[in-house]
């Protein structure tokens, strides 16, 4: 297969500060690349060395001729033009316009003339990849492109890229996106020979295969630690010993040294020190939630929320923008009233609050007063630890504790927050969206903490593997007001993906659904699998057309085939629907 781009010994350094040394690798035609590494690694940096908009220190980046790369930007920024306007960049003709409107269509904008520079983080990403597939390229990348994007969008975007006939390479934390868009999958980090490891397959085939890899790096350590031994006791044997020995065994025992101790290097991986302070409460109901409605305005978020909280237990709440997920975060916390309902909490209960907003941290401060603000000693779990043995845990180095907060990372001010939570005891932990920007072994480390904690967790998050690594239970709000619990999100998802939205009923009744169906409806039943064959055969006949269509029809069609796909769904729920009543 043909290559795009080939990567050759690439090496880069801010400062002291090496991100990676002598990578290379090669992106062929078709690829389908999930880029990955932890925070610091050079992710970011290597697709703007591929851009050509910073330059490496050594290593070339060979471009197939004539190919065109297109780049979304991890932080997207406009001028005040509108989002039809930015995607032309400058092109007049009609054929730019239709297909400019084409991509927006595909993207979901239904106004165009809107202005890009006042849209949504979440919109804005979409937007930059619109910009960027307009150039038609051979191979797009795309940095973080999950980022302030909500459950639509990140499904959207899935959807999109394994529709496109397009090669990319995406660089991502989110693992569940990863394993639903990349055939191959390349991490960036120093542990490994190459500074690299890559495989073949999707996410999950990556891990199994990295753990391999890292199983296998150890056992080497070991059998050369072994070796090593013995090859030093040679060595410190007498001048007049050593002579009879052949001088290629000295120098073959000193380059034994020099690997062994490159592998334990690679081996010593350093992780973030995430420990979650129990107040070790014996009570078994901590919250208990009866009831709960809440209304923003004129709009109805959620009507009869029930839920209890015990030690132990682990909630996820889900749904789409705008159903209320934080709001009722902060109803549960006791930081807003709710409308109807009652809250009782046992008494002197301790919580502790993630703010998706990092709102607890001045951007003024340094990180030395954001992690220690009362002096150079932090008390954690009865002991007193230096700020720079704090920093250390989060993997701050103790040059950096000078630096403002402003000047840090979206990562590097989530692992802050993490700090401050640990050192408040408490009995439940409010976390919302404390994933963004926290790079895979962060996630990991947070997810085994949160699995160990005694006390109760209620969380937001976009992050599909998080919330199934973590929850136990899942609340999901819908559309119409109503709530349900669900024992994982995948169940969750399943559900949301059959609602059938042209059956109206309303949830606050709660009307017993009769056990029987009645003889229209069992003849509705038996006509189901025709119907949903049919309406598959449709869309599947949109699509061809679509493959064959004039630039002029084409934009009929998107909106042809976003309906025939609504009704399809509307036919898988009402099939689970009758099916449920038999």
């Amino acid at each position: 297969m043909t290559s795009l781009l080939e990567i050759t010994s690439l090496e880069k350094s801010f400062g002291s500060q090496r991100l990676f040394k002598e990578i290379s690798f090669t992106v062929a035609e078709g690829a389908r690349i999930g880029f990955l590494g932890p925070n610091g690694s050079g992710k970011s940096t290597l697709l703007k060395i591929i851009m050509g908009i910073e330059a490496p220190d050594r290593g070339s980046v060979f471009q197939r001729k004539e190919a065109v790369i297109g780049y979304a930007s991890q932080i997207p920024e406009f001028p005040p033009l509108s989002v039809e306007e930015v995607v032309l960049q400058g092109q007049k003709s009609s054929e730019a316009a239709i297909e400019a409107r084409i991509l927006l269509g595909k993207a979901q904008f239904t106004d165009f003339s809107q202005e890009a520079s006042l849209l949504s983080g979440g919109w804005k990403k979409r937007l930059d990849i619109v910009r960027a597939m307009m150039l038609k390229p051979d191979l797009l990348l795309l940095d973080e492109p999950t980022n302030h994007l909500d459950l639509e969008g990140i499904k959207w975007l899935e959807t999109f890229l394994r529709k496109e006939n397009v090669s990319y390479v995406v660089v991502s934390h989110d693992r569940y996106f990863l394993d639903q868009v990349a055939t191959t999958v390349i991490e960036l980090n120093p542990c490994y020979p190459q500074g690299l490891f890559a495989c073949k397959g999707n996410m999950r085939a990556f891990i199994e295969q990295k753990e391999q890899f890292l199983e296998g790096q150890e056992k080497q350590a070991m059998s050369l630690s072994s070796v090593v031994r013995q090859e030093k006791a040679w060595l410190k044997k007498t001048p007049r010993a050593r002579t009879t020995k052949s001088r290629s065994r000295i120098q073959r025992a000193h380059n034994l040294i020099e690997t062994l101790s490159e592998v334990k290097k690679r081996n010593k991986v350093s992780r973030v020190d995430i420990e979650f302070l129990s107040s070790d409460r014996e009570t078994r109901k901590l919250l208990v939630a009866t009831n709960i409605s809440k209304s923003l305005g004129e709009k109805q978020l959620f009507t009869g929320v029930d839920l209890t909280l015990s030690p132990g237990t682990r909630v996820g709440v889900v749904g789409k923008n705008g159903t209320g997920k934080t709001t009722l975060l902060k109803v549960l916390a006791g930081e807003i009233p709710q409308d109807m309902g009652t809250l009782k909490y046992a008494s002197d209960l301790k919580i502790v609050y993630f703010d998706q907003h990092r709102e607890q941290i001045s951007p003024e401060i340094t990180l030395r007063e954001a992690l220690s603000p009362n002096g150079d000693m932090v008390e954690f779990q009865g002991q007193f630890i230096h700020v720079n043995g704090w920093a250390k845990k989060f993997l701050f180095s103790p040059d950096k504790l000078q630096l403002p907060v402003e000047c840090l990372s979206g990562g590097e001010r989530a692992r802050i927050v993490m700090a401050k939570l640990m050192l408040e005891p408490a009995d439940i932990l409010f976390l919302d969206e404390p994933t963004n920007d926290l790079d895979i072994p962060t996630l990991e480390v947070i997810e085994e903490q949160l699995k160990e904690f005694p006390g109760a967790v209620v969380l937001i998050s976009h992050d599909r593997w998080f919330m199934d690594a973590v929850c136990t239970q899942i609340i999901g709000l819908g559309e119409n007001n109503e709530q349900n619990l669900f024992s994982s999100y995948e169940q969750w998802e399943r559900s949301i993906q059959k609602v059938f939205k042209k059956e109206k009923v309303a949830p606050q009744k709660r009307e017993p659904i009769r056990k029987k169906l009645s003889y229209n409806e069992q003849r509705e039943l038996e006509g189901m699998e025709g119907a949903i064959r049919e309406k598959e055969s449709e869309i599947a006949q949109i699509e061809k057309r679509l493959a064959e269509a004039a630039s002029e029809e084409s934009l009929k069609l998107y909106t042809l085939l976003a309906s025939s796909q609504q009704d399809l769904d509307a036919l898988f729920a009402r099939w689970e629907f009758l099916e449920s009543k038999k």
